[in-house]
This record gives C-alpha cells, sequence and structure tokens, in this order.
C-alpha cells in the first residue's frame, strides 16, 4: 500500500482531503456540537494541538455554497452518524474569521489586521449584494469591504454580515472566530492591551449575544480569557477548556489513533518511544498526543528510521513563558521546577477564570496559565471545603521537559554573562582548586539543577560558565569516546596556560572526592594531555571535577 503523505502545517480541510493527505477522523465534532445545540462555543487547547483544521472542518461540512461539498467527507465518520446529522451539511451561511494575523506591535497595525480578515470575509459573501432585498445594505456592505469603515462599523460588521446572509439565504448562520486570544496576548505583551479587548469584547457583543441571525458560534484559543474581561454578557457560552469531559477526543490523537499510524507507516516499534515524547497531555478524561509533534516525528521517521525524536512544539514558539517563571521564581518556586523536572509532582490551586492581564501579577496566575496552554498534565485533582480547585501537576513527556531544561541554562548563561566571575578565573590560572570549588559552587546553588542530571548538562554548565575567559579559547569535547578531555581551556599565546579538565558525576555526597580523583586519573591515564604538548604548550594544568545536584569537588594536578 502506498504511503499517504504527512499534513505538515496544512490546517484547511478541503487541501487535507484533495490531495490525500492523512488525516486522522475528527468529524464526530460535528456530531457533538449538534446535540450540546450550545448557542456558542470556547474550545480552549495549546496551541498546534489541530483547533484550526477543525475549524475549517466544520466550514466546509456546514456552509451552503453552489459546489457540493460531500464528496470531502466520504467514508467518515460523520457521514455514518445518521441522517439527522447528514441534513445540516451544506445548510448555513458560515461567516470564518481567523485573528492570528493580529499580532502587531501596535493597536493601529494589529486593527487594520483585523479589518482586513474582516473585509476578506465580506469579500467572500459579495455575491449576496445581486439580491434586491439587501439593497439597502449595498452601501454599509461595500463601505466595509473596501475598509472605508470607521471603528463602529467594524464593531458591528460580525452581526451586520450575519443578519445580511440570514436575509439572502433564509436560514440563520453560524459564526467560526478562530484564534480569537492571539490580539489579547499580543497587545498585553505590546503595551496596548486595553484598547484591544475594549474593541474584542464589543464585536463579540455584537455578534454572539442576543443576535436572532446566530445558528450557534465556535470560538478557539490557547486560554480562556475571563468571562468578566471579554465575554461580558455572554450567558450562552459554553466553555470546553482542557478540564472538561466533553468534546475531549477532539484536540489531539489519542492511543489508538496514534497506534493506528504507527501501524500505516509500518513504525510500530516506535511506539514507546513516541509515547515518551509526546504523549501524557488529559484533555477531560482522555490521554492525547502533541499532533503537531507526532505528525513531524512519524515523517522524519519515514526518511530516516534511526532518526532521534526532537522537540519539535519548542519551535513554534518562543516558551517565554517558561522563561518568565524561571526569572520571578523565588526559592520555593525554583524548588519546585526541579521536583518537576526531576519526574516528580506539585499541587497547585487552579481557576479558569485569567486575564492576560493578571498572568505576571502572582505565581499562581502564572502555573496556572501554563497548565491550559500546555505545559503540564493533570495527574489527579481535589476540592478543599472552600471549593477551591486544586490540580496535581507534572511535566507530561520528554518534549516539555527538554524546553524547560532549555530555557534553564539560556537564562543561567545570560546570568552569568553579566555576572563578574574573575574570581574564579583567577583561581583556575593561580591553580587555587579550594577558591574554584568554593566559586563554582556559588553558581550552582543559584541555578536550577535536575537530579537526573547527566554529565552533559554539568559539562554545559561549566563550558558556560568559563566561555568568557578573556584571551583563552574554551574548547569542547562533549561526544564521549573521542580519545580526548571533556573541556581544553588554552591560551591563545602557546606560553600561557592550558587546561585540562574532565568532569564525573558522584552516586552521593560522599562519593565526590573520590569521583573528582577519578576524573584526574582518567587524564592522566588516557594522556589527554598529549594534544596539547603537541600544540607546544609547556604550562599544563589538569582539573578533575565531579558533582552530586548543587555539590561538586575539584582536584588539580599541576
Amino acid at each position: 500500500m502506498e504511503l499517504k503523505a504527512l499534513p505538515i502545517g496544512i490546517d484547511n480541510f478541503e487541501k487535507l482531503i484533495t490531495r490525500d493527505y492523512y488525516y486522522i477522523d475528527k468529524t464526530l465534532l460535528i456530531k457533538d456540537l449538534l446535540d450540546n445545540k450550545a448557542d456558542v462555543n470556547l474550545f480552549t487547547r495549546p496551541r498546534r494541538f489541530g483547533k484550526t483544521l477543525n475549524m475549517s472542518m466544520l466550514k466546509y461540512y456546514f456552509e451552503k455554497t453552489d459546489k457540493d461539498n460531500s464528496y470531502l467527507f466520504e467514508n467518515l465518520n460523520i457521514m455514518k452518524a445518521g441522517e439527522k446529522y447528514i441534513s445540516h451539511m451544506g445548510q448555513y451561511p458560515v461567516i470564518n474569521l481567523s485573528l492570528k494575523s493580529a499580532k502587531q506591535p501596535n493597536f493601529e497595525l494589529a486593527y487594520i489586521s483585523i479589518k482586513r480578515r474582516i473585509a476578506e470575509e465580506y469579500k467572500r459573501h459579495e455575491y449576496i449584494l445581486e439580491s434586491e432585498e439587501l439593497k439597502y445594505e449595498n452601501e454599509r456592505f461595500l463601505k466595509i469591504l473596501m475598509e472605508q469603515g470607521d471603528e463602529s462599523d467594524y464593531i458591528d460588521s460580525l452581526f451586520f454580515l450575519s443578519q445580511c446572509l440570514e436575509k439572502y439565504h433564509k436560514k440563520k448562520t453560524i459564526i467560526l472566530i478562530d484564534e480569537y486570544d492571539v490580539p489579547l496576548e499580543n497587545s498585553f505583551f505590546e503595551g496596548f492591551y486595553d484598547r484591544m479587548i475594549a474593541f474584542i469584547r464589543s464585536l463579540f457583543e455584537s455578534a454572539l449575544k442576543t443576535n436572532s441571525s446566530l445558528e450557534f458560534g465556535v470560538i478557539t484559543g490557547c486560554l480562556r480569557i475571563s468571562k468578566e474581561s471579554i465575554f461580558t454578557g455572554l450567558n450562552n457560552l459554553e466553555i470546553i477548556s482542557i478540564l472538561n469531559k466533553s468534546y475531549d477526543e477532539y484536540f489531539g490523537f489519542t492511543q489508538k489513533e496514534v497506534n493506528r499510524m504507527l501501524e500505516d507507516y509500518n513504525l510500530s516499534n516506535k511506539k514507546d518511544l513516541i509515547k515518551e515524547w509526546y504523549n501524557g497531555y488529559i484533555f477531560g478524561h482522555v490521554k492525547v498526543y502533541n499532533p503537531w509533534s507526532v505528525v513531524r516525528f512519524v515523517k522524519d521517521l519515514t526518511i530516516d528510521k534511526k532518526v532521534f525524536p526532537l522537540s519539535y512544539w519548542a519551535n513554534t514558539s518562543s516558551n517565554s513563558i517558561v522563561r518568565s517563571l524561571i526569572e520571578k521564581a523565588d526559592s520555593v518556586t525554583k524548588r519546585e521546577i526541579e521536583l518537576l523536572i526531576e519526574g516528580k509532582t506539585i499541587e497547585k490551586r487552579v481557576h479558569e477564570d485569567i486575564t492576560y492581564d493578571e498572568i505576571y501579577n502572582s505565581m499562581d496566575n502564572l502555573w496556572n496559565f501554563m497548565f491550559f496552554t500546555g505545559y503540564f498534565e493533570k495527574v489527579s485533582e481535589r476540592m478543599d471545603e472552600e471549593y477551591n480547585r486544586f490540580i496535581t501537576l507534572k511535566i507530561p513527556n520528554k518534549e516539555v521537559k527538554y524546553i524547560f531544561k532549555n530555557k534553564i541554562l539560556e537564562w543561567f548563561y545570560d546570568k552569568v554573562k553579566v555576572k563578574d566571575l574573575s574570581k574564579m578565573y583567577e583561581a583556575i590560572l593561580n591553580k587555587k582548586p579550594e577558591i574554584f570549588e568554593e566559586e563554582l559552587g556559588k553558581l550552582l546553588i543559584q541555578t536550577i539543577s535536575f537530579n537526573d542530571a547527566y554529565e552533559n548538562f554539568y559539562h554545559g554548565f561549566v563550558t558556560g560558565v568559563l566561555s568568557n575567559m578573556h584571551d583563552y579559547i574554551v574548547k569542547s569535547n562533549r561526544e564521549g569516546g573521542t580519545g580526548r578531555s571533556d573541556l581544553f581551556i588554552k591560551s591563545v599565546s602557546k606560553r600561557g596556560m592550558a587546561i585540562v579538565i574532565e568532569f564525573k558525576i558522584a552516586k552521593s555526597i560522599d562519593d565526590l572526592e573520590k569521583r573528582a580523583q577519578d576524573a584526574l586519573e582518567q587524564i592522566r591515564e588516557k594522556k589527554y594531555d598529549e594534544e596539547l604538548k603537541c600544540e607546544g604548550y609547556k604550562n599544563i594544568v589538569r582539573y578533575g571535577i565531579s558533582f552530586y545536584q548543587k555539590d561538586c569537588s575539584i582536584k588539580m594536578e599541576p
């Protein structure tokens, strides 16, 4: 059987089906929406979990067009659900608006971007102006289409378009708004949050509250913005977050779906590896995989079966929120981050009614934001006597653990860059291992350590610390089995000093000194200094360094 192409970054349902890409069937989302009959549905899920593709699928299913789109759904689950659901296919006018392009440096540019997306949607429905019934709406419609309306025109634009569509089609309108919170998150970081939230609130209120032309609405985003902040007065709103039991299998891949994909691509032997790296999210009752990363990794495996998993999700965002957590961390929070990286759990109070301008007001809000946007897995939950909801959290998989470790090292290196490390550098060059040990120990205490820290972590840590030694070349030999020591530091001048460093991990605090001595002996036995001698260095110093969590021991041999 010929393998289907994997859809990397394709979020247009028609393109995915007509070009015969591999598709994991999520069409029963349509059935659940029709069964639940909510006026407005807000789905919040982490980024890259299939929200935009699902919205595209809803558009192609429900929208009334001259073209019959039923062929797109042939052999998909919704076509087996019964006439009750199939009868809704192609029956409604649809307004489809994405706000993801509103990520701009100021309100004016963000507003222009939203205005343009609305105008494009008007252009898509320009055919309705042919109707005599809309002759009085014609001028206002064209003003919005030509981007010549004022702000009040665009605030009412979705409401007005839904009225026009109902008048033309004699059917109420479905409104789809994708990535609703992109302009809000962006405006918070860029400093125009109040203006943007006022505009979005008015736009939504007009389109979704007491709109007699609305059949139903679906909104997607990463975070639920508190009802008071944006969804004021929307009593008809159903919020489906990652804690909700309904719709839990429609965003992300289930175990069954991943197993089937791996069978289809003859990769069943990679099941455990993919589980370790990309599984672990719990939405409602269902454990799901990160779909973006699974598809990317499976695609890479079809090219090279020996390829290693990567943190694909990390590259879809700056993950600046992790950096913020680390930077703001007090000693308690640092310890909590360490526990999470060790694979342990922490408990946090969870509340869903957060706003972007409150995220940095407290560590609690920061933890909340990170939970709802995909950085933690829910292990269990409880309610206290005052009805506060507490959730036990852990890092879901190796991919997210990689993001944490990476951001911790990045933060640490930035701190080191502005730190005065001259005392440590002098100790190294003056052959004073006790002072070197003391200064390195101080840095270890300040950072966030990983209990599962393998030698590579400490190797990177020390390399980062020593990389700012002026007039010295720092050469890292991190790959094992090269016949070289872990680290060379050599003077630019051959008359200057050259330093050989070898690292070891101790299994306990009592083992530290012995392991440092072992490192020194390895330098001697394997003659790691020969390379430096051949280069012409005569003043060579050898250091053996061992680590146990936040403690180190340093032995020296001139």
